[in-house]
Parts: structure tokens; sequence; C-alpha cells
């Protein structure tokens, strides 16, 4: 039987209750640790350049995590814009701070430092030339580059011309339109875009706003999804059912699929 996707856990709710004071806790680390004997396959972070959430010290701290013998399984995916550039604050600009740690994997986000969260894919169109020679510099470190992308098949493509290994669809908007009629419309365009991508040679990978009850949906429609990156949902479900307890759930929905 083929295994279902593999969960990623995004850990940047974590790190923004901690900074909410002046102190460690809760820890990053503990909880990356707590979520992997949970089931998780994969550690997400965003650090932004306002540094709202993750810090550059959280992700130094868990490349050394993920390094030792017993957690080299677990895949590292940083997540950004690689715009950003160095700040004031101690923030040494993404492709810096990727350079650095050389994850497993890094997904590139067309956020903008003012939004509230990441909420469009990339427009290829205007960026590929720039883009370019990000993705062979994060290639030759051994990094698997993958692209934040909404259902749009002329860019899926253009994302293959550029060299990306995956593509990691947006799914804000079928979170939000879930259970409603729209809603179907709607994972129609991400069924077609997923058989675009794959037609293409794109690994395909998912997330935003996915959760217990949508996520099932979602993975049925586009079976070949490799990795699906969730953090919010995660850590909203831990306050009632303990961080562990959340993370087997969705374990074992995707194990189940």
């Amino acid at each position: 039987m083929k295994p279902g996707p593999r969960l990623s856990v995004n850990l940047n709710k974590i790190a923004l209750l901690r900074n909410s004071r002046e102190t460690t806790i809760p820890s990053v680390v503990d909880a990356a640790i707590t979520a992997i004997k949970a089931g998780a396959q994969g550690i997400t972070v965003h650090p932004r350049p306002d540094l709202r959430h993750i810090r550059p010290g959280d992700v130094y701290a868990l490349a050394d995590l993920l390094s030792e013998a017993a957690y080299r399984k677990i895949e590292f995916n940083i997540e950004g814009n690689p715009y950003a550039g160095p700040e004031a604050n101690g923030y040494p600009g993404f492709m810096a701070l990727v350079a650095k740690v050389k994850p497993d994997q890094c997904t590139l986000v067309p956020d903008d430092p003012h939004q509230l969260t990441s909420d469009h894919g990339w427009n290829l169109t205007a960026e590929s030339s720039r883009l370019q020679p990000i993705i062979e510099r994060l290639q030759a470190d051994d990094c698997r580059v993958s692209c934040f992308m909404d259902p749009v098949l002329e860019q899926l493509k253009l994302a293959k011309d550029l060299g990306a290994d995956r593509i990691e669809f947006y799914t804000g908007p079928y979170a939000e339109k879930f259970g409603t009629n729209e809603s179907k419309n709607i994972l129609q365009e991400f069924t077609i875009a997923g058989r675009q991508a794959l037609s293409l040679g794109l690994g395909i990978n998912a997330g935003h706003d996915l959760n217990l009850d949508n996520l099932a949906e979602f993975c049925n429609r586009l079976p070949e999804i490799t990795e699906v990156s969730i953090g919010h949902a995660i850590i909203s479900e831990a306050i009632w059912s303990g961080l562990a307890e959340t993370i087997a759930k969705y374990r074992t929905l995707l194990d189940n699929l």
C-alpha cells in the first residue's frame, strides 16, 4: 500500500507563545522532540525578518537537534522569502540563514514582511530571472527546493522551468471555503493543477489552514501529495488535546488515507 503524505509540523506558533514573555518557555526544541516522538516526520519553521515567532537561534538549535543520530531521518524544512535581507534586530537574511543551516528542504514563499501570514503563491512570470540563481544556489548545497504556488497551470510550468524540485500548494482558499458549494470548484482546480505538476515531474507538498476536518478530502483528491506542513491547526487543537495526542491524530489520519 502506498504510504500517505508525510507530516511536517510547523513550530512557529510555539515560538509566538514563547515570545509573548521574556522567557524560554515553551521551548521550541522540546516541542520538536515531542512532535517527533508523536509521529511527525518533519519539522517546519518560517523565520520572518521581524522575529515575530521563530528566531535565528531557534533555527540553529533545531538544526543541531536534527543532526543527532536519533533524528537524522527527520526532515528539516525552512520556509521564507529568499529576498529578505539582514535586519538590525539580528535577523541575518533568509539566504544567509539557510546557507548556514543547510536544511533538507527550503520552501520559497513570496510573503511581504507586513503580511499577517502567507496568503498567495509566486507570480513566476515576474520573478523567474531573479529566482533561478537562488534555486541553483540552494540545490548546490543539496537542499531540495519547493516553491509556494497557487493552482495556476502556467505558473506551475514556470516553476518546472526554473528547476524547482517541488511545489507547495497554498491551500488557504480551499480551507476557507471548505464545506460550501464553492469548495468543490476550488478542489477541482487543485486536482487539475496537481495532475499538471505531476506531468511536469514536480513533487507536490501542501499547506496552510489544513486541519483534521478538511485534510482527508484534499489528500484523497490529490493522492500523490508527498508532504503536508501544518502548524496553526495542530497547535490550536493541542490546547485542548495536548501536542502529542494531536499529532498522533494527524498521523493516523494520513496513514489511513
